[in-house]
């Protein structure tokens, strides 16, 4: 099993268990336990779709053999009217994992939204953009996730795949060259193959990187940089580093990083100012 199925199916089994505690009362006191039935997965707000396959997953696990039949694929573009998926199964299952679904689709669907707003607006250009950490406690997952299935590119999933120093790091260990050379030896003797990234806050921090910094660091995040110091920086680095743009970059400026030539540029709010599209899971009644 692969591990983003592995971390799914923990998180379905907690969701779960989250919302159905001691027993789903409402089905139980008016379904019989063995009847079956359908269900279809309406759209009623335009945008991008996706949390298809996680949707599957969902009913699956809860009953292995129910027949999900899907309409749509993750990344299509979903207008309102349109259907997503039917599914049939035991009425009990189709209840009880409705919110899970629409919750996840929801979501997920909002930021793939958001996210593809912002990759198209760089079609053209050489940059990309990267989600952040600044995810919801335990939906991580399905949030870079759906940030994927809307063209953008997963930065670290967490404090584990990668190394980041930034400015509270770099100041509590006493300056860029010390934690920069801690960071590389940490490396080569705890975690070989770990990269590095470094948060510069001037060009003076910048130009002490590339210095120093050659084979040690992978990528330097230039942070809260203007798109003209974006530029300078980018002089100095001589294309020797992978570069990072990030703090305050909206739709209204993305253009103006892009046209510097910035290897990416990250956007905490692909995921945090996402809001959720209207789905609804109705009964198909014959």
């Amino acid at each position: 099993m692969k591990p983003f199925d592995e971390q799914l199916q923990h998180l379905i089994k907690e969701a779960l268990k989250e919302d159905v505690g001691d027993g789903d009362h409402s089905t139980l006191s008016c379904i019989p336990p063995e009847q079956r039935g359908k269900a279809v997965l309406k759209i009623k707000q335009d945008g991008v779709l996706a949390g298809m396959e996680v949707a599957q997953k969902i009913f699956e696990q809860a009953e292995p053999g129910i027949v999900f039949t899907a309409f749509k694929q993750d990344g299509d573009d979903m207008l309102n009217g349109e259907k997503a998926f039917e599914v049939e199964a035991r009425i009990h299952t189709i209840l009880t994992c409705e919110r899970l679904v629409l919750n996840c689709m929801q979501r997920m669907s909002g930021i793939a939204t958001l996210t593809r707003q912002y990759t198209d607006m760089l079609k053209g250009y050489h940059t990309r953009v990267l989600d952040t950490r600044k995810t919801t406690p335990n939906f991580r997952l399905l949030e870079k996730e759906a940030v994927r299935i809307g063209g953008g590119v997963n930065h670290r999933f967490g404090l584990y795949d990668m190394i980041m120093l930034k400015d509270n790091h770099i100041d509590y260990c006493g300056g860029l060259e010390k934690a920069i050379n801690k960071a590389y030896e940490y490396v080569q003797n705890v975690k070989p193959g770990l990269k590095i990234e470094v948060e510069t806050r001037s060009l003076q921090d910048v130009q002490t990187v590339y210095s120093m910094g050659k084979g040690k660091v992978l990528r330097i995040m230039l942070d809260n940089f203007t798109p003209a110091l974006v530029k300078e920086a980018l002089m100095i680095l001589k294309g020797e580093f992978e570069t990072e743009a990030s703090g305050g970059i909206n739709q209204d400026n993305l253009v103006a990083y892009a046209e510097t030539g910035v290897d990416y540029v990250s956007i905490g709010g692909l995921i945090h100012q996402a809001r959720s599209l209207d789905l609804s899971l109705k009964a198909v009644v014959v």
